[in-house]
């Protein structure tokens, strides 16, 4: 790629549809000037209008200075024909996930853009290198995966074919910077970074509904409250659509030859061929139409509150928490008080079979103490619980915070689902997807993560996240929950998840 001379100042961008659009937009509030076109008439000059009106209403709600917002609509240009890119240093391809029409245009497009010239494709999931395959100079070829809304996420994903020239890489990148985006280089690989590493939550959820650990409902509220996580996985793809969430989960997890790790659940599939789309469809896990209340997440108890409870272990925070809301802690079994457990991976029936095996289990009631309980408490029952005692544990807490009760489940709900999003981030650093820094920044720029998965497995402790899995795989026989490697060698040696290899 010698023939390029300087930075790009002309983008094309093909597809004015929601995702070429905003790459249109940011790219001229960066002051290069753009040629957008569509197939379907008239669709080009009116996305241009559209950012033209968004960037004057900016302007008239006073967060945007006037002569910025004229720049950047001076920038821009609607297009009739695809000859009119001839002169372009870059275009974007924003068309419909199809590996069959992204080749019929990218071989229209490398007979009419000059030799220098970079072609781009912004696709989700497709391998940039089959792309390239198809073409006669791969050495320009390459991935430039934005993320919508593009005017509001930051990540973009820059991601080489096998020939892609450096240079290419380097220009992206910069251009990418102009445009105000944070770029990354990820490696060529079915879902690239940020779908790969984001089907953990989402899955992961969905495995939990699956087995009646909790609603949905449940599941989103402890993920937000206990958790920190923006949106719980149930909104999630509530708010993405089953149309889109569900075909990108298949894609991934066949590219990977069925990887258990990547598995959804038949009801993700059954939510999509019934239409129950999500926000779109105004039903997905949740309603949406005028006057639906959102299912409630929280135990309601009119049980009174246990006044002592008997915490057999040694547990500082257990004991801690429980005085700090006045309940007496006890030390030996009185054989009528609630018995609470803090297990680390074991669901309730694992636990006191290994270690207290003399137990009543109709008293036993278990607490997550992995994540944040200032808001929200999560409790486990064992199977054949007493409901009168699990619902005097419940009243014990509901004075001060919100309460779930949960069936069992290896890992409760949060440190599952939040294992699972770690162990995959691990899987990603193992596999060399990209670098460290970069894995942790693209999910949280790209999917609003409260930290990186490898930021994550170190909060949660890298040990805590090893057993959780290692216990889950061992309790339900599922490779789904093998440790990667990269997470097995730092629990072994008491490393962080952030040590390079």
């Amino acid at each position: 790629m010698n023939e390029s001379k300087g930075p790009i100042q002309h983008v094309g961008i093909v597809g004015a549809g929601a995702m070429g659009t905003g790459i249109a937009h940011v790219s001229a509030l960066g002051g290069i000037s753009v040629t957008l076109i569509d197939a379907r008439e008239g669709v080009a000059a009116a996305a241009c209008e559209q950012i033209t009106n968004r960037l004057n209403k900016r302007v008239a709600d006073g967060k945007m200075p006037a002569d910025k917002a004229a720049a950047a609509i001076a920038c821009l240009r609607a297009g009739a024909s695809l000859t009119e890119l001839a002169n372009c240093d870059l275009v974007v391809e924003a068309i419909i996930e199809n590996i069959d029409a992204k080749l019929s245009l990218f071989t229209e497009l490398e007979a009419i853009v000059r030799p220098g010239a970079i072609l781009a494709s912004n696709t989700s999931s497709i391998p940039i290198g089959e792309i390239a395959a198809g073409c006669e100079r791969p050495e320009r070829i390459a991935g430039l995966h934005f993320f919508n809304p593009v005017p509001l996420m930051k990540l973009v994903e820059v991601i080489p074919g096998p020939d892609t020239d450096n240079a290419v890489l380097d220009m992206l990148v910069e251009v990418s910077q102009r445009m105000g985006r944070t770029p990354v280089i990820v490696n060529d690989m079915p879902g690239f970074l940020v779908n790969y590493g984001g089907r953990a939550y989402t899955t992961e959820g969905l495995a939990i509904e699956h087995e009646s650990v909790a609603t949905p409902a449940q599941i989103d509220a402890i993920m937000r409250d206990c958790f920190d996580f923006r949106m719980g996985p149930f909104e999630l793809m509530d708010l993405t659509g089953m149309d889109v969430n569900f075909p990108v989960t298949q894609f991934i997890h066949e590219r990977f030859f069925a990887d258990p790790r990547l598995r959804s659940t038949p009801k993700h599939r059954y939510m999509l061929e019934t239409k129950q789309l999500g926000r779109k469809t105004g039903r997905g896990f949740y309603s949406y139409g005028e006057g639906q209340a959102a299912p409630s997440a929280d135990a309601v108890s009119n049980v009174p509150a246990a006044s002592a409870v008997v915490v057999l272990e040694n547990h500082e925070r257990l004991t801690a928490l429980l005085t700090d809301i006045g309940v007496k802690v006890l030390t030996t079994d009185d054989r009528k008080s609630p018995i609470l457990i803090a297990p680390i991976g074991e669901d309730c029936s694992a636990y006191i079979s290994r270690l207290h095996p003399q137990l009543a289990s109709s008293r036993v009631v278990a607490i997550d103490l992995l994540g944040n309980t200032d808001k929200r408490i999560t409790l486990m029952k064992a199977p054949g619980a007493d409901m009168n005692v699990v619902n005097a544990v419940v009243s014990a807490f509901t004075a001060s915070r919100k309460v779930c009760v949960i069936n069992d489940s290896p890992g409760f709900v949060g440190p599952r689902i939040a294992a699972m999003v770690a162990n995959l981030g691990c899987e990603m650093a193992q596999t060399g997807v990209a670098s460290i820094e970069d894995i942790d920044s693209a999910m949280r720029l790209g999917l609003n993560y409260p930290q990186g998965p490898l930021q994550l497995c170190d909060s949660l402790g890298v040990n805590n996240v090893y057993t959780i899995l290692l216990a889950a795989q061992s309790l339900s026989g599922d490779d789904r929950y093998r440790p990667s490697q990269w997470l097995r060698r730092r629990a072994q040696l008491g490393l962080s998840a952030r040590t390079l290899a």
